[in-house]
């Protein structure tokens, strides 16, 4: 224990490329994805599920894997994550269609799900006091590193090698975590032993599966009344009222009985998967409640800018990582500044600052988004918005957790990473809908007035939207369809237009939820250790 505790400095660091071998993954697949459209042929709704097929996983066994880690070990689930995110990163680089590496996207969010809520665990209980804040400003600004790191590696790997090498990196990643963490990382654990809330988990699964799954197939089935049926083998769906409502109401119906089961188990005096009696310390419900609005704001638009540079400003994939560079260079350089001033000013006033940077940068991405956009003003008001993601990343986490008890810590950070992810998922679900809803409802509009025939026109809109944006380059190609793809140039370029508008919406509503923060805006070397249980490090 003595020498875990004269490494525990190192070891943060290797808990933090731990996390950001997600961050890292996550931005190699925003930077790969017109690769993958271009060489397996996936649609725009196979395109959303490569997304969300992670996303999805990793929000909905964040609490699971949180609470385990507390009962069996924090540094035990953290390696167990590492090692099935690699192997998984291996099965999504030999994929052969979309299936396959939806398949393997949904074995790395159980991966990642093992990883998140472990580490900030793992920090909450090996750090006290200001520490504590340096350790999340750390824990933060690695992140901004590896992600300044991400869209250019993955840009490079892409355009010289294949986008089956940008999974293929996270191996050396993963056995460098595995050593790091083996050799500078003590065990931890709760004294807690009760059983796992199986019901609950099961509750959470449904709840988050039917909702991303209603808001990313709505275009595609129908949000109210049929417009494709479902079919699964010989099977297909019987109503002419669409799948889609069903799955809201089943989300909604999960959601109550999930709470209701876990009141029912607390007032038992057993263990509950989401620790609802956390909900009574204000500085950590009321910062989920703005975790998972902000992420709803900031990764969304993440989908939208990739396809938007490559397949209408024609962009190849290592030009757009430079770019995006821009935006995880301003991450980098905010995450440093908000760890530079921990202990000095309020974390909820860097969070704010933080999110009328990501509302400015995001807002004035829109009004530069057009088909003959020129990349110079793209470049500062990225770095803006990274520098606002910086700032609030960084500090919303320590107000989420700052009142939480050492024992409960895995549960919370599981709680809070889970808030996180569910804003993400329902980012790429609505801002993908809003892009390429809009997208066909403004290309149709368009080539009607061309006076394109009825049947032509929806050839065109389909192959556009389908593809998510692949096909310009081919109706670019045939005299006979330019005009086409002229009409298609301009309703893409609205759509992200919309969807960075969108985007700035819900972060609007973020800063606004953070007016409920005042109760955390104690400077962190001034609040009590107070009330925090004692942990048995083993």
């Amino acid at each position: 224990m003595e020498k875990h505790e004269r490494l525990r400095w190192v070891g943060l660091v290797f808990i933090s490329i731990a996390v950001s071998l997600i961050i890292v993954d996550s931005t190699i697949v925003n930077v790969a994805i017109p690769a993958i459209v271009d060489d397996l042929g996936i649609t725009s709704t196979e395109v959303q599920w490569v997304q969300e097929s992670y996303t999805l996983v990793f929000a909905a066994l964040l609490l699971v894997f949180g609470s385990l880690a507390d009962r069996f070990g924090r540094r035990r689930m953290l390696l167990i994550g590492v090692v099935v995110f690699a192997g998984s990163s291996v099965l999504a680089s030999l994929a052969s269609d979309g299936g396959a590496l939806i398949l393997a996207r949904l074995a790395q969010g159980v991966g990642g799900a093992m990883i998140l809520p472990t580490t900030l665990s793992i920090i909450n209980a090996t750090f006290r006091g200001r520490e504590r804040g340096i350790a999340f400003a750390v824990w933060g600004s690695t992140i901004g590193g590896m992600a300044a790191v991400g869209p250019l590696l993955g840009g490079w790997l892409t355009t010289a090698f294949s986008w089956r090498w940008a999974f293929g990196i996270n191996i050396p990643l993963g056995v460098l975590i595995i050593i790091g963490v083996a050799l500078t990382v003590a065990e931890t654990r709760s004294d807690r032993t009760e059983r796992i809330d199986g019901v609950g988990a099961l509750l959470s699964v449904v709840t988050m599966g039917s909702l991303v799954f209603g808001l990313i197939e709505g275009r595609t089935y129908g949000w109210w009344g049929v417009e494709q049926r479902p079919e699964i083998g010989d099977w297909t769906w019987p109503f002419d009222i669409s799948p889609i409502p069903f799955a809201f109401a089943l989300a909604l119906v999960g959601l109550v009985a999930f709470i209701a089961w876990g009141v029912h188990r607390e007032r038992a005096g057993r263990s509950t998967l989401l620790a609802l009696r956390l909900f009574s310390i204000t500085s950590f419900r009321n910062g989920n409640i703005a975790a998972a609005v902000v992420s709803l704001g900031e990764f969304g638009i993440i989908l939208a800018l990739p396809l938007w540079l490559q397949f209408v400003l024609g962009f190849d994939a290592l030009q757009t990582g430079l770019l995006l560079l821009s935006l995880a260079g301003g991450s980098f350089l905010a995450s440093g500044i908000a760890g530079a001033t921990s202990g000095r000013i309020a974390p909820v006033w860097i969070v704010r600052i933080g999110l009328l940077a990501e509302i400015v940068g995001v807002a004035g991405v829109g009004l530069a988004i057009g088909p003959d956009a020129s990349w110079v003003p793209l470049i500062p008001l990225l770095f803006v918005y990274g520098v606002g993601v910086g700032l609030a990343t960084a500090q919303l986490t320590g107000v989420v957790l700052a009142d939480v008890p050492v024992a409960d810590s895995g549960a919370a950070s599981g709680t809070q990473s889970t808030s996180r992810q569910l804003g993400a998922a329902l980012g790429v679900a609505i801002l993908g809908t809003v892009l390429f809803t809009s997208t066909a409802g403004i290309l149709a509009a368009s080539l009607d007035d061309q006076g394109v025939p009825a049947a032509q026109r929806d050839q065109v809109v389909s192959s556009v939207v389908d593809s998510a944006g692949a096909a310009i380059s081919g109706l670019a190609a045939n005299p006979e369809t330019a005009d086409a793809a002229d009409a298609a140039r301009e309703a893409f370029s609205d759509g992200t237009r919309y969807a960075a508008w969108t985007a700035a919406g819900f972060l609007a509503l973020g800063l606004l939820a953070t007016v409920s923060l005042g109760g955390a805006a104690a400077r962190p070397s001034e609040r009590e250790e107070s009330g925090r249980e004692a942990e048995d490090p083993r």
